[in-house]
């Protein structure tokens, strides 16, 4: 099994993940307006604040009107749509005065055909059978593939995002479809970009060989797909447990992984979390704060944002008070202060209601996890011995007596998250 062999970041440990989408987050799309929000997203208790790309987006085959965030135009210049690369240090401070953290997406694999490259530096991309450029994929006709083969193209990347290090202040990135530009890239991006921070790198991919010397963490794609399937009624709540329980079996120790119930590709093409988890948002959510791992939300979760946003045209957030902001703001804490969530083992709890409930204890039972994932009531007991422990509930701000043969009753959709005293 890979093991990671980079110091991951001290500061970056059990903080929550923030997604923002700049374009729809106000309705200027700028960042001098995302930045009143900065107080509220502290209060959240947000700990790192991931930006979609803020550079400028290509022209020529550009996808709708305002074109995707992932066509990148100059790797080393700010959307004037969002503002100056001015307006975005003085965003980078005020975050860092908060005591928050930034990361920004980084798109290595492809930029647009309008970019500088194309002109100066034509060799750094993959060309057809013709000798023209070629996007990486049919569908992705907005964008043009970039080739690693070529070495000064990864002295040139590895270049751009030292400018955002060095310039910015920034403490990291996201890479965009890590696993689509060569792993040994992604490794000596690490080293070097390492020398002038202690940096948090995050990859959108599964695949674990990220993670040896490149990536602090990866996404948990397995988990979003599980938790959309139970909430479709296709698998049951003993399955969830096993998927879950075989992803940590084979997981690189010393690595970490991303939990989300959303995102921007996720909010976009399969729809938004309410949408697709319905009932299921609110438990399943609890589990993505406590498992292991970086938890995510996604810009509007808090408001309860019911619909997919556009992708390529303007579409602002609808921002209101919800249950969603409380609910958040109470995991928030319990992520940032209970250790638990983050080298705790998990255990899954055998209860006479498996297939409804998935009940589990992290660090020797120091705090249990019992989600109802059904429509129906349910009365569950533990059918091994060895509880005996007073217990807070987080959620029901009471105190559970937990003891061999004692009988909890959840109401549909019901969960509870208990800390020992």
């Amino acid at each position: 099994m890979i093991k990671s062999r980079i110091k991951h970041p001290e500061w970056a440990k059990n903080l929550t993940i923030y997604e923002v989408n700049i374009r729809q987050f106000t309705k200027s799309g700028t960042i001098n307006d995302f930045i009143k929000h900065l107080p509220r997203l502290k209060e959240l208790g947000i700990g790192i604040l991931w930006f979609m790309p803020v550079q400028p987006i290509g022209i020529k085959n550009r996808k709708g009107t305002l074109g995707s965030y992932y066509s990148i135009k100059n790797y080393t210049e700010v959307n004037p749509e969002f503002g100056t690369l001015d307006d975005f240090k003085n965003m980078v401070n005020e975050i860092h005065k908060l005591g928050m953290y930034v990361i920004i997406d980084w798109v290595a694999n492809h930029t647009s055909w309008d970019h500088h490259w194309t002109k100066s530096h034509p060799d750094f991309y993959d060309l057809d059978d013709k000798g023209d450029f070629k996007p990486p994929f049919p569908e992705w006709e907005d964008v043009i593939h970039l080739n690693y083969n070529n070495p000064a193209l990864w002295d040139a990347m590895i270049g751009e995002m030292k400018f955002w290090l060095e310039q910015t202040g920034i403490d990291g990135f996201r890479s965009d479809m890590a696993h689509l530009v060569p792993t040994y890239f992604w490794n000596r991006a690490r080293f070097e970009l390492t020398k002038l921070k202690d940096m948090f790198f995050l990859a959108e991919s599964e695949n674990h060989d990220l993670l040896e010397f490149a990536f602090d963490s990866i996404y948990n794609w397995k988990l979003l797909h599980a938790m959309n399937d139970i909430a479709a009624g296709k698998i049951n709540a003993k399955e969830l447990g096993e998927i879950i329980q075989n992803e940590l079996n084979h997981f690189p120790a010393n690595a970490s992984q991303l939990n989300f119930t959303c995102n921007h590709d996720e909010n976009s093409w399969n729809g938004s979390a309410i949408e697709r988890l319905h009932y299921y948002l609110e438990p399943l959510s609890i589990l993505t704060f406590t498992l292991s791992g970086y938890p995510l939300i996604y810009s509007g979760q808090e408001a309860g944002n019911y619909r997919q946003l556009n992708f390529f045209d303007k579409d602002a957030i609808e921002w209101k008070e919800d249950k969603m902001a409380p609910f958040f703001q109470k995991l928030n804490t319990l992520k940032r202060t209970c250790n638990e969530f983050w080298d705790g083992d998990f255990n899954i709890i055998e209860t006479d209601s498996k297939d409804k409930v998935l009940a589990f204890s992290r660090d020797n039972k120091n705090i249990i996890i019992i989600l109802n994932l059904s429509d129906e009531e349910q009365n569950i007991s533990f059918l091994k011995s060895g509880f005996d422990k007073m217990y807070f509930d987080v959620f029901g701000e009471v105190r559970v007596t937990i003891n061999d043969g004692k009988t909890l009753n959840l109401k549909p959709y019901e969960y509870l998250v208990l800390q020992s005293d």
